[in-house]
């Protein structure tokens, strides 16, 4: 593994450690995350260059596309390096519309399950993430029951960790009392902070928090004072917002995603930026 990713490595568990500077797979599919790509050849390209630069950590599920994302996964890259590690996510599907409605149904997970390791070519997924909330904010309520569906398919040897994405700290602490979680992947970046108390509880607890939308989503993010940070250090404000994450807290994982091998390239030494302190303070007022 190279030494010169940002970020270094991670320990969610004993057997489980990745690199801190990961991908997100969820662009590889075609427009608004639907049907396949463009360009295939490139999308695998991607994937293969992920693994060149010593990359071990890759965010997918099997509702990219739906099912696109995880079948050039499986095309590009299996059979799959030793210290790789895919990490899904279920509990949503796609409709005709290109929605994402929820799907926490036992039945719908345990298909969801089964479908991922179907279509990546495993018998045992690293991590699922259970998605409760919508596309950009979680929705309270209890999550014991589609959590559980996990856990027993956890000791089924179908799934070897539990994680849970877009839920608030409440939903969290509830999956807590019933199984280990490694991990929760919720929308956080430089300008939507809300989750600042969560992931503090998280490193004090030694738990990965993996922020979805690290450089604001599907409307790149848009700050003079980040721009002008950026200017300054001679980096791109994209740069400046993954060096942030790095830099925010050691529990955090990255996972921007690109369909070009040279902006993936961008990406990962985009977070190596080292920034002064004068700049984060600068950047600490972005969220309001």
């Amino acid at each position: 593994m190279p030494h010169t990713l940002p970020g270094g490595t991670y320990a969610l568990a004993d057997d489980l450690v990745v690199t801190r500077m990961g991908y997100g797979a969820m662009q590889l599919a075609g427009p608004h995350v639907l049907g396949p790509p463009a360009d295939r050849a490139g999308a695998v390209a991607v994937l293969r260059e992920v693994v060149e630069l010593g990359i071990t950590h890759i965010d997918t599920s099997d509702y990219y596309g739906p099912y696109v994302t995880n079948e050039i996964i499986r095309e590009a890259l299996h059979p799959y390096p030793n210290d790789l590690r895919i990490v899904t996510k279920v509990g949503a599907l796609r409709d005709d519309q290109g929605g994402w409605p929820t799907a926490l149904a036992p039945d719908q997970l345990r298909q969801a399950v089964r479908d991922n390791l179907t279509r990546l070519g495993l018998e045992a997924m690293d991590i699922v993430n259970l998605r409760v909330g919508g596309l950009d904010r979680p929705t309270p309520g209890p999550i014991a029951e589609p959590f559980t569906t996990l856990v027993e398919l956890q000791k089924e040897g179908l799934i070897r960790h539990l994680g849970l994405s877009t839920v608030t700290a409440e939903q969290v602490a509830e999956a807590q009392a019933i199984a280990p979680v490694v991990c929760v992947q919720n929308f956080y970046n430089i300008a939507n902070r809300a989750d600042d108390p969560l992931i503090d509880d998280l490193a004090e607890q030694g738990i990965a928090y993996v922020p979805y939308f690290p450089l604001g989503g599907f409307t790149p993010l848009q700050s003079d004072t980040l721009a002008k940070v950026a200017a300054r250090l001679e980096a791109t404000p994209m740069a400046v917002a993954l060096a942030w994450l790095l830099q925010r807290s050691p529990n955090i994982l990255l996972i921007p995603g690109t369909s070009s091998v040279a902006h993936l390239r961008d990406n990962v030494a985009g977070a190596a930026l080292p920034l002064p302190a004068g700049a984060v303070a600068e950047l600490e007022h972005i969220a309001g």
